[in-house]
């Protein structure tokens, strides 16, 4: 029993943290007003890079680079798409989304499958002899122990920091911020290049942080899953564990139970972690009144 419980936990955060990173991107593009529906996209274009990269340099810190530009330039193109060409920011993303994927299912066709040596776990001296949660949360890999402590960096970045408000302001009233003498299309510029950068981040530890290989749409919608839990995380970055490692926790219980036996239709078990995700943002949305930014607001209502 307490082996399972283990296993249950430790696939929740290993299986949530790119999730997890996909949350913080989507909740700063959102801060300053901009949806970004392509955040699978700089996800999957992130795991990509950060493959090829590890795969031909030996080096998954040269490789986690490439994956966060690679995943940043996929947002520099949807900024300058609906922020300078004012496109319409869902059409503009799910295409980007796309083309994320197909460029990746074209190019990554040569590693398909093939191991390689990236980031390996670290166990931090006595915590990680805790029982339970001591493998569960200290025995991770580099990527994901910063993931534990990005979400309250963020958070202190947006509500604690004349920057964050300037980010939030330009999510709420540009005009107030032009007032104010800031330029709001240059934070709106860097609230998406810094959340296509944490996508990409998010793609790297799947490919060369988690699973070590690389597979056609290895993302599997997580991007997308992201997206919808930034809602459930009320855009504020210290809220986001919880969505991520419940879908997270969804994944490690469907391999879990495959892995036990038992006689459930494996089309079901696939279903688990997205429907897990749905019945906890409809517990959230009846239970806290929804705080989203005024000009995604306008962007979702045009």
């Amino acid at each position: 029993m307490i082996g399972a419980l283990t296993l249950l936990l430790s696939g929740a955060i290993q299986s949530g943290t790119s999730v997890l990173y996909g949350v913080y991107g989507e909740t700063l593009c959102e801060r300053v007003g901009v949806l970004y529906m392509g955040i699978e996209g700089s996800m999957v274009l992130g795991a990509f890079a950060a493959y090829m990269v590890t795969s031909e340099t030996g080096s998954p810190v040269l490789g986690l680079g490439a994956g966060m530009l690679a995943g940043a330039l996929l947002a520099l193109a949807h900024a300058y798409f609906v922020i300078t060409r004012r496109t319409n920011q869902i059409a503009t993303g799910l295409t980007l989304m796309f083309l994320g994927l197909g460029l990746t299912a074209f190019f990554g066709r040569k590693y398909t499958s093939i191991h390689v040596d990236g980031f390996r776990e670290l166990a931090i001296p006595l915590l990680s002899k805790i029982p339970v949660i001591g493998q569960a949360i200290f025995t991770q890999d580099p990527i994901t122990y910063i993931s534990f402590i990005l979400g309250p960096l963020l958070w202190f970045l947006i509500f604690k920091t004349r920057t964050g408000i300037l980010f939030r302001g330009t999510g709420e009233d540009e005009k107030v911020v032009f007032a104010y003498g800031v330029n709001p299309v240059l934070f709106r510029y860097l609230g998406v290049l810094a959340g296509g950068a944490l996508a990409g981040i998010g793609g790297a530890q799947l490919s060369i942080a988690y699973t070590h290989t690389w597979i056609e749409g290895i993302t599997n919608g997580r991007g997308i899953i992201a997206v919808a839990l930034v809602i459930l995380a009320s855009w504020n970055p210290a809220k986001a564990y919880i969505g991520a490692y419940i879908f997270g926790g969804a994944q490690a219980l469907q391999l879990i139970l495959q892995q036990q036996g038992y006689n459930i239709s494996p089309f079901l078990l696939l279903m688990l972690p997205y429907v897990l995700t749905l019945a906890a943002l409809f517990a959230m949305s009846k239970q806290k009144r929804q705080v989203m930014p005024e000009e995604l607001k306008r962007v979702i209502n045009n």
